[in-house]
């Protein structure tokens, strides 16, 4: 059996008195490739923030499991030097791919290396070029965020989310505004990072090609009852859910 990676214990969501969700209890194991789905407006984004540290959840918990022989820190109860040591290893790629706009894509990735590392300016152009390499975008680096298309911008800020080479790799809504043939070759590639990094990589997502393609365990959070009503892999989920999320996986309506 996995050991988790993350543990989420008795999670409530909320902003002031309006709940959005509760009672949120999963585990997302070692290289993963974790699925938080569900219809729109039930939490995914906010669940999201939880995890990378950005919204102290109203109640519950969230423990980080950094290898087997370590005891689980439970990120909220933390102190804060040990909050931000936990979010140096993960790795964030936002829906926009947020790359800022007067950088080129080597600056951009650059960023973090220079804030959170010793490396020289020729060694950050080094690593930056070889993040760009591994995402496809080779000899890209003097471009700006301007001059590429969506799908590259996506993979750029990809690149980025891997600059400090995290254990931790958070998605969220990778395919959204993609066209189908660049969806699919960001999938071919998170499935491949998983694989040749050993990453354990968590992604919001309502598309049901990627779903499908890229997801090994899941958590269906269910706008209605504002909770948790199915956790496992989407393959198994399909066939033996209750027909809120088998309707949701046929045809990603609620």
């Amino acid at each position: 059996m996995s050991s988790p990676a993350i543990r989420i214990q008795d999670l409530t969501m909320a902003y002031g008195d309006f709940v959005v969700q509760k009672g949120l209890t999963f585990n997302i194991n070692q290289q993963d490739i974790f699925i938080i789905m569900g219809g729109s407006g039930c939490g995914k984004s906010t669940l999201l923030r939880h995890l990378i540290g950005l919204k102290e959840p109203a109640k519950g918990e969230v423990f980080y499991h950094r290898n087997v022989q370590d005891e689980p820190t439970n990120f909220w109860q933390a102190e804060l030097e040990i909050q931000r040591s936990l979010m140096r290893n993960f790795g964030v790629l936002y829906q926009s791919g947020a790359l800022w706009s007067s950088m080129t894509l080597a600056e951009n990735i650059g960023l973090p290396l220079g804030e959170y590392t010793d490396l020289n300016q020729k060694e950050i152009r080094e690593l930056a070029s070889l993040k760009l390499a591994l995402v496809g975008l080779k000899g890209f680096e003097d471009y700006y965020p301007s001059e590429i298309s969506g799908g590259m911008k996506k993979r750029a800020g990809l690149a980025r989310a891997l600059a400090l080479d995290p254990d931790l790799l958070f998605f969220d809504e990778p395919s959204a505004g993609l066209d189908p043939i660049s969806a699919r070759l960001l999938d071919d590639l998170i499935l491949q990072l998983r694989d040749n990094l050993g990453a354990t990589i968590v992604v919001v997502t309502h598309e049901l090609a990627s779903i499908f393609a890229i997801g090994n365990n899941s958590v269906f959070l269910d706008a209605d009852s504002k909770t948790m009503i199915a956790n496992d892999s989407p393959k198994w989920l399909l066939k033996n859910g209750d027909e809120k999320v088998i309707n949701f996986l046929k045809r990603g309506e609620i």
